[in-house]
């Protein structure tokens, strides 16, 4: 009696979850849908919200935010059903929390789906940002802390390198706390080449691990922000990169504000010029768009939202070269 009781409570959590991944390679990974009114919806293809899909990975239990990609000529099961905008603020806990609003299919965006990618297996928590932190590992669908002791250079280049951070910098016990979760048992014994923790070769160790053991790793983070095209590296198309890859930025709604954090974080000075848009847009290509403040330090702590085309992308001109030589 006690164990159909147990069950029922299992099953009863589970349907609670309003969010999930469908059509990928696990729980972790594919077109992401939402339960609203009481039907599956998926997620507007026009563009998503970096912030709503941090807390699509978060609520899934599935770690941090991999990439998100657009996929093209695309049909799937919902065909020209409406399709669910959320409008998240950025102090949400849950997806839940976000505004949804249902809207009907765009006929530009019917044949295009976001592809959402989580790190199921290795995160960094309680650090300064998402590329450092304390690392902690799924195991049987629970995380657990690693032991200093069995974490080395090799193992951090491949953390880093899966959770598109660049390469390790520190490896450091107790910088960000102890955590919550026990110590794992296994030991990992990577080359340093490979590109999954989980696909890295590994031995039982017994160990002693007391407070302060937990490893705690930074990594340089991605170099994601550039500018091409123009007379140096303070001029020309704006681009980011994301998901092993470089992309544009869409002109939509752009400003000065946005231009000055892009100098500020390139160290180039302060935005001289941006034009609204630049020749050599395409389309069928996914990239970004953003919304800043102006005083961020750097892009990623502005506004940023995926979007499935871009039309008109945006050029940047920063006081930092002394001649230009070309227009972007």
């Amino acid at each position: 009696m006690l164990t159909a009781v147990i069950l029922m409570i299992i099953c009863s959590t589970a349907d609670l979850s309003e969010v999930r991944l469908v059509d990928g390679d696990g729980l972790c990974s594919g077109i992401p849908e939402v339960l609203h009114e009481e039907e599956w919806r998926k997620l507007s293809s026009n563009y998503i919200e970096y912030r709503a899909v941090e807390l699509l990975c978060k609520e899934l239990n599935c770690g941090d935010v991999i990439s998100a990609t657009f996929r093209s000529n695309f049909r799937d099961k919902h065909g020209d059903q409406p399709v669910i905008d959320l409008d998240c603020e950025g102090n949400e806990s849950a997806l839940s929390e976000c505004k949804k609003y249902r809207s009907p299919i765009h006929p530009d965006y019917r044949n295009i789906s976001v592809i959402v990618s989580c790190s199921d297996s290795v995160r960094l928590v309680d650090g300064a940002g998402r590329c450092s932190g304390r690392v902690e590992v799924k195991s049987h669908q629970s995380w657990t802390s690693v032991c200093e002791a069995d974490f080395d250079r090799q193992d951090a280049e491949v953390v880093c390198r899966e959770l598109d951070c660049g390469t390790p910098l520190t490896l450091q016990g107790a910088l960000f706390g102890e955590g919550k979760h026990p110590f794992g048992t296994k030991e990992f014994q990577c080359k340093g080449t490979e590109n999954h923790l989980l696909t890295c070769s590994t031995s039982d160790k017994e160990h002693n691990c007391t407070s302060g053991k937990a490893v705690n790793l930074t990594c340089s983070g991605p170099d994601d922000v550039r500018l091409v095209g123009g007379s140096g590296r303070c001029a020309g198309t704006l681009e980011m990169f994301h998901g092993g890859e470089w992309r544009g930025v869409t002109a939509d709604r752009w400003s000065m504000k946005e231009a000055a954090v892009v100098c500020r974080q390139l160290g180039c000075g302060s935005a001289v010029k941006s034009p609204m848009s630049v020749s050599g847009g395409d389309e069928t290509g996914w990239g970004f768009h953003i919304a800043c403040f102006g005083s961020e330090s750097a892009v990623k702590e502005c506004t940023m939202l995926y979007s499935s085309k871009i039309r008109y992308p945006v050029g940047v001109v920063c006081s930092g070269i002394s001649t230009i030589t070309n227009e972007v």
